[in-house]
C-alpha cells in the first residue's frame, strides 16, 4: 500500500460492469460543423495532404465539414489554394483583422473584406476568445465581444449573408482560482495560458453579458456560439439564451466531457432545442494520422445509453476527473443534430449540401 500518491499519478480503473456498445459509423450521415485544418491562426504548419483528411473524415461517416480559420488576405488565399479541389466537402470560414478596429477606415475595411471573401466562396466567419480575453485597445482596456467598434463586421455579415461562429469563453473553471476547488486544476496547471482568473481579465459573467448583448443588438446576423453556447455547465442559462435570441445557434464542440456528466438534463435540452444545435468536434488536422475512434466515441455518446465511460479527450484526465453517460437521442433528433440543422443554416447563406 502506498502511503503517498500524487494526483497526477492517480489513474483508477473502474470495477463497474455495464454494457459497452461498439460503434464505428453513425446512424445517419454527419456534417462536422467545427474542425481545424492546419494552424488556427495565420501561417503555420499545414497538415497532411488535404485528400487524406477528406478520406479519413469520410471513413468515419462524415460527408462534409466547416474548417475554421483565423485567416484573411494572402494567408487565406494560400490556405484555400491548399484545399483546392475539396471545396464541396470542406467549407472554410475566415476572419477579419480586428486589431485594426481603432483605424478610421475600419468600417470600410470590414465591409470590403467580407465582400471580397463572399466572392471567394467564403460563407462564414470565425472569431475567437482573443476578443474579450486578449486584445486591448489603445487605452489599455480589453476589447469585449459587444464592442460597438466591431459592429461593422456583424452588419457586413448580415449584408453579405455570412454566418458568424464566435468562440467567446472557455469552461467556467478557467476563470476561477487555480486551487484545490478547481475541477480543471490539472489542466490549468499544465496549461497556464488557459487561466483567465486575475490579471485584469474580464470575468466569465462579464463575457456572458457581452455575448448576450452582442447577439441581441445584431438580430439580423446569425451567430453560432460553439462549445455549447460558451456555458455547457449551465444548460438552463443556454436554453434561456436560445429562447431570447432566435438568431443564436450552438455547437457541441469539445464539450462531451461536460455534457455527459449531466445526461438527464442534457437529453431534455437536446429534445427541447433540437432545431438549434449543430454537431461539432473541434477536431484538428495538422500532421497526425486520422483516429477513427475519435468520431466513434462521439457517436457512442449521442446514440447509446451506455453508462460510465471515459470520454476521448486530447489531454486525458486533465480535462476532468469523471466519466460520462450516453444520451440515447431519438433518430428524429439525431438527424437534425448530425446534419439537418447545419444544412438549414448553410442554405441561408447560399450553400446547399
Amino acid at each position: 500500500m502506498r502511503d503517498t500518491l500524487l494526483l497526477r499519478d492517480y489513474d483508477p480503473i473502474s470495477m463497474l460492469t455495464v454494457k459497452e456498445t461498439e460503434i464505428t459509423k453513425p446512424k445517419f450521415p454527419v456534417f462536422d460543423g467545427h474542425i481545424h485544418i492546419g494552424s488556427l491562426q495565420m501561417r503555420g504548419q499545414e497538415p497532411v495532404d488535404a485528400k487524406e483528411v477528406v478520406e479519413g473524415l469520410k471513413s468515419a461517416g462524415i460527408f462534409g465539414a466547416i474548417n475554421l480559420k483565423m485567416f484573411w488576405g494572402d494567408p487565406l488565399k494560400e490556405h484555400l489554394a491548399y484545399l483546392k479541389g475539396h471545396e464541396e466537402f470542406i467549407h472554410t470560414f475566415a476572419s477579419v483583422d480586428v486589431s485594426r478596429l481603432e483605424e478610421p477606415g475600419f468600417p470600410a475595411y470590414a465591409d470590403e473584406t467580407l465582400k471580397e471573401m463572399k466572392l471567394m466562396g467564403i460563407n462564414g466567419l470565425k472569431f475567437w476568445k482573443n476578443i474579450g480575453c486578449g486584445l486591448k485597445d489603445s487605452s489599455g482596456k480589453f476589447v469585449m465581444p459587444d464592442d460597438d467598434r466591431l459592429r461593422p463586421i456583424w452588419e457586413a455579415a448580415a449584408k453579405y449573408k455570412m454566418l458568424v461562429l464566435f468562440h467567446i469563453a472557455d469552461p467556467k473553471s478557467f476563470f476561477t482560482p487555480v486551487d484545490e476547488k478547481n475541477e480543471f486544476y490539472e489542466s490549468l496547471v499544465q496549461n497556464p495560458d488557459w487561466v483567465f482568473y486575475g490579471g485584469g481579465h474580464p470575468s466569465f459573467e462579464a463575457l456572458m453579458r457581452a455575448q448576450d448583448n452582442l447577439i441581441g443588438t445584431n438580430p439580423d446576423t446569425t451567430f453560432v456560439i460553439p462549445h455549447v453556447g460558451s456555458c455547457a455547465e449551465d444548460l438552463g442559462w443556454v436554453g434561456a439564451q436560445l429562447d431570447k435570441h432566435p438568431n443564436m445557434y450552438i455547437d457541441t464542440s469539445a464539450r462531451n466531457n461536460l455534457l455527459g456528466r449531466q445526461p438527464y438534463t442534457c437529453r431534455a435540452f437536446f429534445l427541447k432545442y433540437q432545431d438549434r444545435i449543430v454537431f461539432g468536434t473541434d477536431a484538428g488536422f495538422g500532421g497526425a494520422g486520422f483516429d477513427l475512434n475519435f468520431y466513434a466515441e462521439h457517436y457512442r455518446f449521442f446514440e447509446t445509453y451506455d453508462e460510465y465511460f471515459r470520454p476521448i479527450l486530447e489531454w486525458g484526465w486533465e480535462q476532468g476527473r469523471w466519466y460520462i453517460y450516453g444520451l440515447g437521442l431519438p433518430d428524429s433528433v439525431l438527424e437534425k443534430f448530425y446534419s439537418g440543422n447545419i444544412r438549414r443554416l448553410l442554405k441561408r447563406v447560399g450553400v446547399n449540401i
